[in-house]
């Protein structure tokens, strides 16, 4: 069994290819090391898994959102299922460069969706987000809900690989499965998210900007439990049964979120930040950005009846995790 993992150097992407190569599955990465965070980080994730596990992991410097490239890198390597990560990721940054958004989120799904098509993939995974549900007030976030108000250009990206990869589930009949990604941190994390960032500043003495005055709820979700559902929904295919999927539809696609069901505030993470680093956060509140959302929460229930996906990591235990990793790991490397 092959995957094709896009987005490998990413912070998710490298994770789920762990997994899959710690069962002796063969993996090939695609990557091509946009500049939006730290370069060394990113080879440092594919040097990770070369180094581990050898010549089950091919890993390939292209862009998918060039159809051409992306065919020619791939013209003789045989795959049979893919796991989509790959994107430009941030909501703020998509205020400032639309057009990354557009290659990378809108082309690149389509780019995949066409190779999946022409090969006959057994199952395409792809990653979907929480932003898709927009300023709602009503909690937790259902898959059933509506999601057609998105804030951000980002969060607009994300409802249109969900629409096109249903359009190319009734047409070609490819299975597909969406997963709306909650915040996710751990290990090898993004230097562009709050965890790190936070963490970051607390160890070097710096002050925190703290948006919307700390009043803001996160569903944070540790890494490992995020890898146990993208595992669990590659290996589960939705069947071509003409019955009705989580989100509506009755083709081989469905969606679900993944997410941890504990939304926290901002301030108690800063307060586990601050107990795993033994040290004082410094606070600059400020108020709401652009293209936030003050709320996410993930209703889990369909995931959980269907693949049996059960996050198990708190915030006790996961931010600890990444605070050692931080310290033990990415810092002596620098």
């Amino acid at each position: 069994m092959t995957t094709l993992i896009t987005g490998a150097a990413g912070f998710i992407g490298m994770h789920v290819a762990a997994a899959l190569l710690a069962r002796g599955e063969r993996v090939v990465g695609i990557d091509n090391f946009t500049p939006y965070y730290s370069l060394d980080l990113k080879r440092a994730r594919i040097e990770h898994l070369a180094a581990r596990y050898g010549d089950l992991f091919a890993f390939k410097d292209v862009d998918f959102g060039d159809a051409g490239a992306l065919a020619a890198a791939l013209t003789d390597v045989a795959i049979d299922r893919i796991v989509h990560l790959g994107a430009q990721p941030g909501v703020r940054y998509s205020l400032e460069n639309p057009a990354a958004y557009i290659h990378s989120n809108v082309a690149g799904h389509v780019n995949i969706l066409e190779l999946a098509r022409h090969r006959t993939i057994a199952h395409l995974v792809y990653a979907s987000s929480s932003s898709v549900y927009g300023m709602r007030a009503d909690t937790p976030f259902r898959v059933a809900d509506r999601a057609d108000a998105p804030i951000s250009l980002y969060a607009a990206t994300k409802r249109a690989d969900e629409l096109m990869s249903e359009t190319y589930a009734h047409l070609f009949r490819i299975p597909q499965t969406g997963l709306r990604f909650f915040t996710v941190y751990g290990p090898w994390g993004r230097p562009d998210m709050a965890v790190w960032k936070f963490t970051e500043a607390v160890l070097q003495g710096r002050p925190i900007d703290v948006y919307n005055h700390g009043d803001m709820l996160r569903d944070f979700t540790f890494i490992d439990d995020i890898v146990s559902g993208v595992v669990l929904a590659l290996d589960s295919p939705p069947s071509d049964d003409k019955q009705m999927k989580p989100g509506g539809f009755t083709t081989p696609h469905r969606l679900y979120n993944i997410g941890n069901n504990r939304p926290e505030q901002l301030t108690d993470l800063i307060r586990a930040i601050e107990t795993a680093c033994d040290r004082k956060a410094e606070i600059n509140l400020l108020p709401m950005q652009d293209g936030d959302v003050y709320q996410t929460f993930a209703d889990i229930d369909d995931i959980t009846r269907d693949l049996g996906f059960a996050p198990t990591t708190p915030m006790a235990v996961g931010i600890p995790a990444f605070v050692d990793w931080y310290r033990e790991d990415w810092l002596k490397r620098g």
